[in-house]
């Protein structure tokens, strides 16, 4: 037969419990069952879930040096935004449609930070003009009315898109105009075939024949 005293104390332990089970269901346990001066209820204090705190956002920081030739990642990720001149657009609409010219080059102007119009091919220019147009230690983009015909004999013109990277340029124009190409390019409307090239032999005649068929 049970001990009358311990019956009491097993009474008294379940009716503690039930209302523990009650509230840890919800995640919340009164503090009576979890307070450090009762060992025996410490164990408790694990059934609790813990709540997920947000984490706050990490924020870009800019180091000293940002924007230079020391770092060419950061110069790059700040220009592609590269702003396009309006006068880009209605040259090579003319070049597109009326064919006032053979060839346009455009630059980067980093003072406006826009790309603007640099050359303007004459109607009678060759492709031999237009390679010589463009500067040895400079970059730039450029786009050229090339007539060649088919081996079926017909006539026919594709418009270029150039990317012109010498390796002799610097390192921050490399970046500027590599980051900045794909937006340009989307603003003219018509381009057919793409070239990119760090030095003459990339772009020559035979390379662009060979691409226009």
């Amino acid at each position: 037969m049970l001990d009358s005293r311990a019956a009491h104390q097993g009474g008294d332990v379940l009716g503690q419990t039930r209302p523990l089970l009650r509230t840890w269901r919800h995640g919340k346990i009164p503090a009576s069952y979890i307070s450090p001066s009762s060992p025996s209820h410490r164990p408790w204090k694990s059934c609790v879930r813990p709540r997920h705190r947000r984490r706050a956002p990490l924020l870009a920081t800019v180091e000293p040096g940002c924007g230079n030739e020391t770092n060419p990642l950061t110069m790059a990720n700040s220009a592609s935004g590269m702003a396009v001149n309006d006068e880009c657009k209605l040259k090579f609409q003319e070049l597109k449609s009326k064919r006032s010219f053979r060839f346009i080059t455009f630059k980067i102007d980093e003072h406006t930070q826009q790309v603007v119009v640099d050359r303007l091919g004459k109607p009678g220019d060759t492709y031999d003009d237009f390679t010589a147009s463009m500067p040895d230690s400079e970059c730039r983009y450029a786009v050229f009315d090339f007539d060649f015909t088919t081996d079926e004999n017909c006539q026919k013109s594709k418009i270029f898109f150039i990317s012109w990277s010498p390796d002799t340029s610097r390192v921050r124009s490399k970046m500027l105009y590599a980051s900045s190409k794909d937006r340009f390019k989307r603003e003219l409307d018509g381009i057919q075939v793409e070239l990119q090239a760090t030095d003459p032999s990339e772009m020559s005649m035979d390379i662009v024949k060979a691409r226009a068929l």
